[in-house]
């Protein structure tokens, strides 16, 4: 009788499992939780402080560790983007940094981590968008690695003291950008510029470090011509 009942615990034990790993999963309760001061997801957390330093937010290192340069470069990032400035990393604040709020989504078929140039923000996060509309108006029929080049220039601008420090913020500024004056900048992306704009904010930057770029032919300013040009790509000189 003891052996009987044991297995109907048994049993009734396996069914309550099974019925909480289909409602954790249906309802993806495993899938994220917030990061704060003190928290130990290393891996997320080192994904999170290279995409801030690679923005200029934060400068310590990329260990994983939740201490407090990490804390105010999230902060910085989230009044910069118009969140509330707390320090913790929620589902709004994954998704600013252009990470999906799913964890488990931020891994490859494989299982790996994917730091790739493809990355593993989503074609509709806000900034890649934003920023392939504009290498689009900017630079459509441009060969890839200048349309790149013009990417890293405007995070190259997000990180200078001498322009605003948030995408939107630079790719706006009064008469930055043709693009935005023209309306270009409201064209739907193509795909190559949605992958520039994805390998610039992943740090490549074959600008070599410039804040400006122009069209030696078609420039009528003639103080861009007077600055430093570092690179020249397709029909675009990049200048500091």
């Amino acid at each position: 009788m003891g052996f009987i009942v044991s297995m109907k615990k048994r049993k009734t034990s396996i069914i309550v499992a099974c019925v909480a790993f289909a409602l954790a999963v249906t309802l993806g309760l495993s899938a994220f939780t917030t990061i704060y001061y003190g928290s130990t997801d290393y891996e997320t957390l080192k994904k999170v402080q290279t995409k801030l330093k690679n923005w200029g937010y934060y400068t310590g290192s990329v260990d994983g560790v939740y201490g407090y340069k990490t804390e105010q470069a999230v902060k910085w990032f989230q009044s910069a983007n118009g969140l509330a400035a707390d320090g913790k990393i929620g589902p709004k604040t994954m998704e600013a940094l252009g990470m999906q709020v799913n964890t488990s989504q931020n891994q490859n078929q494989s299982g790996s981590s994917n730091s790739g140039s493809s990355g593993s923000s989503s074609n509709n996060d806000t900034d890649v968008m934003l920023l392939a509309r504009c290498i689009n108006g900017e630079g459509r029929g441009e060969p890839y690695e200048g349309q790149v080049a013009i990417a890293a220039v405007i995070l190259n601008r997000v990180k200078d003291s001498g322009f605003p420090n948030t995408i939107s913020g630079v790719i706006y500024q009064s008469g930055a950008f043709d693009a935005v004056k023209d309306g270009q900048i409201n064209l739907d992306p193509q795909s190559s510029t949605i992958r520039a704009a994805k390998d610039a904010l992943a740090g490549w930057d074959p600008s070599g470090g410039a804040l400006y770029y122009y069209n030696p032919v078609t420039a009528t300013n003639q103080w861009i011509r007077t600055r430093q040009i570092i690179a020249t790509i397709g029909n675009h000189v990049f200048c500091k």
